[in-house]
């Protein structure tokens, strides 16, 4: 099942928290997909939150519902929107090439959530790379690279012409769930079509 995460989706702090245990109590392989969200919205006119405080209190409030069904922390509401959220992801692409964007995806989501620090912003950046014993001015450095950014764009074109409009969603051939609500549904699907 491919992952599609783009950090500064606030409800995939919730995925991202219980994915990799939910996957492998289901038996599921996953892979991790990060893109670029914003791009998406924009392109598609769908910004959700802009102006719509009285949907922005129920998302914050959804989330710490949700939040305490899943046993997990959260400090809401958290800085939103990111603004470095093209280099959050860039990140976690460099990450995953060298093995800790997993690690690195769920320590940035845990110090934007938990502790208020946005993702992609210092001191959240080098701080949730530090903790998992990375170079954070090399990874930061590569991140910036014309060859990560390109594959962030190139991911997000692939995310876009797939049918992902949103973050999390779960795709399985060529099923698309969207929404942390849907990730049991996503997986329920891909263990039966394995």
């Amino acid at each position: 099942m491919d992952f599609w995460i783009s950090i500064g989706s606030t409800y995939s702090y919730l995925t991202v928290m219980r994915i990799e245990q939910a996957a492998t109590d289901a038996g599921v392989a996953l892979r991790w997909r990060p893109f670029n969200v914003r791009d998406i919205m924009v392109s598609q006119n769908n910004i959700p939150f802009r102006d719509k405080p009285v949907k922005t209190a129920y998302m914050w409030r959804d989330m710490e519902r949700r939040a305490m069904t899943h046993g997990l922390p959260i400090s809401v509401p958290a800085p939103y929107p990111l603004t470095y959220l093209p280099l959050a992801n860039q990140v976690a692409l460099v990450g995953l090439r060298e093995g800790w964007g997993v690690d690195y995806i769920t320590q940035t989501y845990k110090r934007w959530f938990v502790d208020g620090e946005p993702a992609g912003a210092e001191p959240n950046l080098s701080a949730s790379l530090s903790a998992l014993g990375v170079d954070a001015p090399a990874a930061i450095a590569a991140a910036h690279s014309d060859e990560v950014v390109d594959l962030l764009a190139a991911q997000t074109q692939i995310a876009m012409d797939i049918g992902v409009f949103g973050s999390p969603s779960f795709v399985i051939g060529p099923e698309v769930f969207w929404g942390d609500d849907r990730l049991e549904d996503a997986l329920a699907w891909a263990k039966t079509r394995a």
